[in-house]
């Protein structure tokens, strides 16, 4: 069999309202998630063992990682299938900034499943294999399927939306992790807000949905500009782009999106941050 290849996409949420953490320890939430045609690739191919090799621009990053969430998967589903650790070698190419707020490895994740799934032949879909994603986090079920969706609950309540519009925007990552314990901790320090999910927009055009997403927010985005000024100062710069419609704070950090009218004009305008930020991780894209 010879080496399949998937797109682990950039997860982004487009709000994100965040309750008080319950009795077990876990924070209700409600948002809207939509995946990027930017990401990492996994790819599988039959091997001898189980091994996992991650190459690409932030590689380093997960150096010493020895479980990653990738193996974790990848795993489990054998232990789910019965057939014990799977003899499959991976491959990740990591092109996502971590802990960046995109569910870089939950996404990764869950592209691993479904090729494993496939190379092995297994009578798996997509709704099992989402169980399986359950386990490794929050984030698991929704970048397992990796479609624009409500999300509620803890995170794995999903309501799939297909009226959604492409939504042309511009990633901006500022080099500077976001840990997530962290940033929901100092969250918690404050006054939370309700994990309330708003009615969807009057139409899904795109400037009804970007006006709609303006009266929306992201509870995570203080506590985490407060702990990582860097976020701060890329939501400022993206702010000042010519053609942003909407700028804001992804998942728990540290990118942020802006939304524009066209492709084109946030293609020009990561031009713009690029050259005034080449250290910067900025990558124009579309939201599905």
């Amino acid at each position: 069999m010879p080496p399949v290849t998937r797109l682990a996409p950039a997860k982004v949420n487009l709000f994100l309202h965040v309750g008080p953490v319950d009795a077990d320890g876990y924070h209700p939430l409600a948002s809207l998630v939509a995946f990027a045609d930017v990401g990492d690739q996994v790819t599988v191919e039959r091997a001898e063992r189980l091994s996992l090799t991650v190459t690409g621009h932030f590689a380093g990053a997960l150096e010493g990682e020895g479980d990653n969430l990738v193996l974790r998967a990848v795993r489990a589903l054998g232990a789910a299938a019965g057939i014990g650790e799977p003899g499959l070698g991976i491959t990740l190419d990591k092109q996502l900034p971590v802990a960046a707020g995109l569910g870089g490895g939950s996404s990764d994740a869950g592209a691993a499943l479904k090729l494993a799934r496939d190379a092995l032949g297994l009578p798996f879909d997509d709704v099992a294999l989402a169980e399986i994603a359950a386990g490794l986090g929050a984030d698991g079920p929704m970048c397992l399927h990796a479609r624009a969706a409500w999300a509620e609950g803890r995170g794995g309540v999903l309501t799939f939306e297909t009226g959604l519009p492409p939504l042309p925007a511009l990633l901006v990552n500022p080099g500077a992790p976001s840990s997530t314990g962290a940033v929901y901790r100092a969250f918690d320090a404050g006054s939370p807000g309700r994990a309330d999910r708003p009615p969807p927009p009057s139409n899904w055009r795109v400037s009804t949905v970007i006006d709609w997403l303006a009266t929306r927010r992201n509870d995570l985005q203080a506590p985490a500009v407060a702990r990582t000024p860097a976020i701060g100062e890329a939501m400022a710069a993206a702010v000042g782009l010519p053609g942003a419609r909407l700028t804001r704070m992804s998942g728990s950090g540290a990118t942020v999106f802006a939304l524009f009218d066209t492709a084109a004009a946030a293609g020009a305008a990561g031009q713009v941050l690029s050259a005034l930020h080449p250290g910067w991780w900025v990558r124009p894209t579309v939201l599905r």
